[in-house]
Order: C-alpha cells, then structure tokens, then sequence
C-alpha cells in the first residue's frame, strides 16, 4: 500500500503550479556532507562598527538617527534604481532584456543589536507589522510600482551581511517571477470556485492537522504539504485578505504573536539563532482588485539535521526539480512539540 511517510512520490504545489519529489526513505542514511559551526556568538546591545545601529554612519556618509523602535531608510546599495533609463536588448528575438526600475529600502526591527525577532516582545514586533504595512501602502500606491516585495534574510549562510535585527523592501515595475505564479493559480482557483486558493487549502489542512504548528484566533502556522525546504512554513490568515492594509487591528496584533512564537520554536528547535530567508506575498499594486489574492508569509530555512548540517537546492535540484528527504508531517511536528519560551530565556 502506498504511504507518504515512506515511499518516493511527488507533491503538487497548488501555489506554483509546480511539482517536487519527495523522497522519505533517505532521511535514514548517515550523514557525511559538510557540517558548519553553528551561530553561538554573543553580540552587545550597541555595535560602533554596525552601520545599522543608531547614531552609526553608513557608508554614503548619512549618520542614523538615535531611533527609539523601527527605523527604515532607502538601502545605499539598492538592487534597484528609480531613475534608471528606459531602453532594452533584442537579438534574433531569443536575446531579450528590458529595463527595470524600483526602490529598495532597509527596515531595522529594533535599535537593539543584539535582538532578532523571536527575542523582541510582541509589541516591538506590533511596530514592524506597521511599519510593513504602511510602506506596502506608500510604495504601492506609486504608479511606477506595481510590486512589493517584502522579506528578511536572517544569518549569514542565508546571505545577511549584517547581523543587526533588519529586513528589506525592493519594490519594482513589473510582478516577479515566484508572486506571478501565485497569481495565475490563485485567479484560476478563484474563477472555479469562488474562494481563495488559500481558504480552501487553511480548511483541509485544519481537518487533517498533522502539518499545523501553531495556530491563534487569526492566524496559522503550518509546514505545507509541499514544502521544498526541511522545516519551510507558510503562516496564512484565516480570513482571506489581500495584503497587510486589510487587517484588523486585532489581526495585526495576532500577526505579531503568531511572528514571535514560532521563530521562537525556529531558535528553540536547535538551540541557536535559527537561519531562513522569510517574506510576505501579497496582491500586485498593479491598480487591479485582486479578489484571488490571499496574504501569506513564507520561511525558508536551510537546516536539515541539527544547527550544524545544511541543505540547500543542488543537483538534481538545480537540474530537475525540487526534492526533499524529511516529509512535511515530520517537520511539522518537532516544530510542534517546541517550547514557546526561547531556550535563552530558559538557560538564563
């Protein structure tokens, strides 16, 4: 008889359109790929050497303020350039590029250098819900914008130069790759049946609860049954919105708490300070109604085996398709069974 728990198949992304392979059988063999230091390093409350922390000069020569909360300001080596020319490239009509103009902007979480996100209280992580969702307001509302794209790269391995509590904005003309495959199969969903994608997959997964992690009165965290990363997660309100401007503040409230609890069980899952790449997918501002749209925040966290082994996408990863070893139901409950009081609360 088949079983997902134990035999090679693949899993259907409802979000991309996409398919991976997963393959549970070899998550028994032993491990002998390389294993790195895990981050152990204590860092003080003010760095004189962070460009991110208050009263610091960056490198453009601008001096922060001595910010009390959140602080956002536009990145000095953006990724992308409002005044950028308009022009593009065509040969044979198979070597296209075209020019491509937006913002970038930092958002520091807390003045405090030494903090991440699950070691704030839920209040500071209040003011960085508000602050996401006045910038997606601001920057959308430009008709140069027709995407924002918000997310926070956390620990080095995942490629943050600066280990100070921080997330980024790129805000661009034209919908990205991964947000307009989500897009297609929202609408296509939405036509159907009336419903978000979203809606109708948050119902089966409540009904089977064996991905679900945590949960509060209007959010959930739960590792999807398509997860591609060890321990991805995706956290969905239960109401269906289309971006942060249509939360309540009761939600938002419930947006932060959901935030806190399970990166504590991210940190508390290995003892460290846990890496991922994270972000919100939400509507285009594209001047549509996007009635398909529901916002959701994703993780992506590259450890496997313990805060010392790493998976990234490799191989026939790379050449094929996504595949993971460890099903989704597995990872969903060790993140489960985790305390909600950070280990470092704990131990001290």
């Amino acid at each position: 008889m088949f079983d997902l728990a134990q035999h090679p198949h693949r899993r259907f992304n409802a979000l991309t359109g996409e398919w991976l392979l997963v393959s549970p059988h070899r998550a028994l063999r032993p491990w002998q790929g390389q294993q790195e230091a895990p981050d152990t390093a204590s860092r003080p409350a003010h760095d004189p050497g962070c460009y991110l922390c208050p009263g610091n000069q960056r490198a453009n020569g601008v001096r922060n303020p001595d910010y009390p909360g959140t602080f956002v300001f536009d990145n000095d080596f953006a990724a992308l350039r409002a005044d950028a020319p308009a022009g593009g490239f065509e040969r044979g009509g198979l070597l296209r590029a075209e020019a491509e103009t937006g913002v970038c902007r930092v958002i520091c979480f807390s003045p405090r250098h030494d903090l991440t996100l699950p070691e704030m209280s839920p209040a500071e992580i209040r003011q960085v819900v508000d602050v996401w969702t006045q910038e997606f307001a601001t920057l959308g509302a430009r008709p140069d914008i027709n995407y924002v794209q918000i997310f926070e790269n956390k620990g080095a391995v995942m490629g943050c130069s600066n280990p100070h509590p921080h997330g980024q904005i790129w805000a661009q003309r034209t919908v990205p790759g991964e947000p307009a495959k989500e897009t297609q199969q929202q609408l296509a969903h939405f036509e159907t049946h009336g419903r978000t994608l979203l809606t109708d997959y948050l119902a089966i997964e409540l009904a089977e609860a064996s991905r679900l992690v945590l949960e509060n009165a209007h959010w959930v965290a739960l590792v999807p049954f398509w997860a591609a990363w060890p321990f991805e997660t995706l956290l969905l309100p239960r109401r269906p919105v289309a971006d942060l401007t249509q939360l309540s503040n009761p939600e938002k409230d419930a947006l932060a708490d959901a935030l806190r609890r399970l990166t504590i069980r991210y940190d508390n899952l290995f003892q460290t300070s846990f890496p991922y790449s994270a972000g919100l997918h939400q509507r285009p501002t594209d001047g549509a109604a996007h009635p398909e749209w529901h916002l959701h925040l994703h993780f992506f966290p590259p450890l496997l085996r313990s805060a010392s082994v790493r998976k990234f996408m490799v191989g026939y990863e790379l050449l094929a398709n996504p595949q993971r070893d460890i099903t989704p139901e597995w990872a969903a409950g060790q993140l489960r069974q985790q305390p909600e009081v950070h280990y470092k609360e704990k131990v001290g």
